[in-house]
């Protein structure tokens, strides 16, 4: 039985996956598939937008990489600086309870390897590859609406596509629950970045606590491939012997380290995505389309239109991200450069007279 569902929840009202046995294999769908939307809209103008993913599109600016940084192996130095970089940008307590890997994508394929086959519980809708990798680790894994009885429980924090939040207090409540009955709560913090007091990260090394950082979203350097797990001490040890040597090249860590460190540029982005995110909302809701929800990266809209609307703007081509489960939703990423506002402006201000057509009933 569910127990509750997060109190900060926005007004996303159907969850129609709840309770769905989670796909054990199988190709998902994600974001920045540009070769797929070139050959799905072989007419579209270029350069495409990519506004599918949830990626800064202004990345950190690159600083001096030494050139040996290219020529030899990463020293375990380099690795312990990025590990105590990233501990202090987060607020967790040190570098003990820091893993590094090439991507949270890998740390979300590892950790279910780290653990018996047991009841996995996944907060959803959410970023599909949790449930997916818990499945093929030969876990029983659910999609959950609410807190159910497991001994893994999953919830992205703010959630993708919808932006829910859960309160810091209500998430240590459940990992001192899943410690108590030997299991974990990983809570995949991707998305933190622009509100840290949301982040559970100055409790990292709590038992049953496993939080997951992306550096790649906010630093807009999402090709450069690190993750960060926070987890207590031992746990952290065991994450980076599986994940064995040299797992982030030299240069990354090396931009990593100092990006992770620019308290002035991460504080001025913080202020530029909140601007952006506000302007993208005012251009959608010109356009008529209800926006629900999202994080400072991303925007969710929920029309029954939508799937029209994804074809238009394919065709003029800006790609967002849509979703087989909920046809009528969109996720819309935030443009950069000033020519790829205009661009979704004016695709928008073609398909305006959407606002003046009657609504559909709900996609069953």
């Amino acid at each position: 039985m569910a127990e509750d569902s997060p109190a900060t929840k926005p007004c996303v009202t159907d969850e129609r996956r709840t309770g769905q046995e989670a796909p054990a294999g199988g190709t998902l769908l994600h974001g920045g598939d540009l070769d797929g939307a070139r050959a799905a809209f072989p007419g579209a103008p270029e350069p495409w937008v990519d506004l599918s993913t949830g990626i800064n599109p202004w990345p950190y600016p690159l600083p001096p990489v030494r050139p040996d940084a290219w020529s030899r192996l990463p020293g375990r130095g380099e690795e312990a600086a990025l590990r105590s970089a990233a501990a202090a940008s987060y607020g967790a307590p040190s570098a003990d309870v820091v893993a590094a890997a090439s991507g949270s994508q890998a740390l979300i394929q590892l950790l279910p390897r780290l653990r018996a086959p047991g009841r996995v519980a996944v907060l959803g809708p959410t970023y599909a590859e949790h449930a997916r990798c818990w499945s093929l680790a030969g876990h029983d894994v659910r999609m959950v609406e609410g807190v159910e009885e497991a001994d893994v429980l999953v919830i992205v924090n703010p959630n993708n596509p919808d932006g829910r939040r859960w309160p810091a207090v209500r998430l240590l409540e459940l990992a001192d629950a899943q410690a108590a009955r030997g299991g974990w709560l990983v809570v995949d913090e991707a998305f933190a970045d622009m509100r840290p007091e949301d982040s559970l990260a100055a409790h990292a090394g709590k038992p049953g606590l496993v939080i997951l950082r992306s550096f790649g979203k906010f630093f807009g350097l999402a090709g450069l491939r690190l993750g960060i797990a926070l987890a207590p001490a031992g746990l952290a040890a065991a994450l980076r012997e599986a994940i064995g040597p040299w797992a982030v090249s030299g240069p990354g860590l090396a931009i990593a380290t100092a990006a992770l460190g620019d308290r002035h540029w991460i504080e001025a982005t913080r202020r530029r995505l909140a601007a952006a995110a506000a302007d993208l909302d005012r251009m959608l809701e010109v356009a008529g389309l209800r926006v629900i929800g999202g994080t400072e990266l991303f925007r969710l809209v929920e029309d029954p239109r939508a799937p029209a609307l994804y074809r238009a703007l394919g065709e003029a081509g800006l790609l967002v991200r849509r979703f087989e489960q909920r046809p009528d939703w969109l996720r819309f990423g935030l443009p950069g450069a000033a020519e790829d506002w205009q661009r979704l402006d004016v695709a928008l201000a073609v398909e305006r007279s959407w606002a003046l057509q009657p609504r559909e009933t709900s996609v069953s």
